[in-house]
């Protein structure tokens, strides 16, 4: 589709967007929001007629893109059925959502509560976890997001928690492996792996094994890196909560359904949760819709005991018509067989091959349509582009190298000194040829932040 110019139209927009809506995790004057008039495919386009193509897959969920044509058409024929019904009836949409799920889930995952999204599937898994076990704490990661509700918030690791922290939610961080940071000095994937099962084992022997309740992790950590975990540490971690009598929970909000080129990234380690967590490419985000997978062990704690806990609109009939549409078309147009395709063929070396280039490229990580740069000052020593968590003049390098990209007609997926690269799972390769060109020219405005950049100068 070619976009038109409606500027009048966006002005419009914009101005309403600026007298009424506030805008999460944002200071309200001093946001600017695109007003976008359309999306197609991997692109979307303002008013005035600029298109960009989306390597942030909205906020890495449109996995299949904007606006397909039978997810499109699906929600349609459902609205005109039956648009909504109470969540305590059986509904052929819920039903069939929950099977396609559970079909797709590792292991004995087969039971599906139906959430709104992402955080407060994983509200509910932790109280799943506390109720089923009879303890409180619950250990997760640092570099870790897992949602902006109450008892997620607190469970994340990033700086989105310390305004909602109020160190009593139960929690407690624990390192997880990242080599190219390592909290460890390892120096190698092997030593990463053994000394963050060893640091997790310790961090349990001195919280009291018999107190904690759940250990949470992203499968693959998203907006805090993508950090693929090494070989071995998810089972490590099975092994560690099997022994201790925990819950393993992992969180596929992002990197489930085709994301890592597996429908869930458990896949690439073979790992079995105990509950997972899933959202936004369960149905591309084209209606609001989460959930957990649940373990046929935990699912017995509530046969014969209610269950305290639900949503008015668990399991909506429009959000679950939606994700049937979007996992058959998954299964029948071979999206995430795509995804670990052009993750391998195409996406790997064309990235490596940017970070020879550039200097401001420290280091490349990830898998299937999941993968960040990591920018930085000085590939010597390491230090990030930008400071941890910085914002205003700190934050001008990581910002110069947005508007390049932008001006290039690439929208990108920026959080602290990363750029992350993670497209809709069924992008073209040409596509990718495309967004690594504006990719190209909006790191080399990063290297002129770089110490080889000082040195020229």
């Amino acid at each position: 589709m070619t976009p038109q110019p409606h500027p009048e139209a966006g002005a419009a927009v914009k101005a309403a967007d600026r007298a009424h809506v506030f805008h999460s995790w944002s200071a309200q004057e001093l946001i600017d929001p695109l007003a976008v008039a359309g999306a197609e495919g991997s692109y979307f386009w303002d008013y005035d007629g600029k298109r960009y193509l989306d390597f942030s897959s909205g906020l890495v969920y449109t996995n299949i893109g904007y606006q397909h044509p039978k997810v499109v058409a699906a929600i349609q024929e459902q609205a005109a059925h039956l648009s909504t019904f109470a969540p305590a009836f059986a509904i052929e949409a819920r039903s069939e959502a929950a099977r396609l799920i559970a079909e797709r889930t590792p292991g004995d995952l087969d039971k599906i509560f139906f959430t709104n999204g992402g955080a407060d599937a994983v509200e509910h898994a932790v109280r799943m976890a506390r109720l089923h076990t009879g303890r409180a704490k619950v250990l997760s990661a640092y570099r870790s997001y897992h949602g902006g509700t109450q008892q997620a918030v607190n469970i994340t690791g990033d700086p989105r928690r310390w305004a909602s922290d109020s160190a009593a939610a139960g929690v407690v961080h624990f390192w997880a492996p990242y080599l190219y940071r390592s909290r460890f000095y390892a120096e190698t994937e092997e030593q990463e792996c053994a000394r963050a099962l060893e640091h997790l084992e310790t961090t349990i022997a001195f919280e009291g094994p018999g107190t904690v309740a759940a250990i949470v992790l992203e499968t693959v950590p998203g907006t805090a890196g993508i950090m693929v975990p090494p070989p071995g540490y998810l089972t490590g971690v099975r092994e560690i909560c099997d022994r201790h009598g925990i819950v393993f929970v992992l969180d596929e909000v992002m990197a489930g359904f085709g994301r890592t080129g597996e429908w869930f990234a458990a896949g690439l380690s073979g790992v079995t949760p105990d509950l997972m967590t899933f959202a936004k490419g369960v149905n591309s985000g084209y209606v609001p819709l989460g959930g957990v997978a649940i373990s046929g062990a935990i699912a017995e704690t509530f046969a014969r005991r209610p269950y305290p806990g639900g949503l008015t609109y668990s399991g909506h009939p429009l959000a679950c018509a939606a994700a049937v549409a979007t996992i058959n078309v998954m299964a029948e147009e071979g999206v995430v067989d795509n995804a670990r395709r052009l993750g391998e063929s195409v996406v790997a070396p064309a990235l490596r091959e940017l970070a020879e280039r550039h200097p401001s490229v420290g280091e490349v990580r990830g898998v299937g349509m999941f993968w960040a740069l990591e920018l930085v000052r000085d590939r010597e020593t390491r230090e990030p582009l930008v400071p941890y968590n910085a914002t205003g003049e700190a934050n001008a390098p990581m910002a110069a190298f947005a508007a390049a990209a932008k001006q290039h007609g690439l929208w990108p997926f920026v959080n602290m000194n990363r750029t992350h690269v993670v497209p809709p799972c069924n992008v073209s390769e040409a596509e990718l040829k495309e967004g690594f060109a504006a990719l190209d020219a909006a790191l080399s405005v990063a290297d002129e932040y770089t110490a080889q950049a000082s040195y020229r100068g």
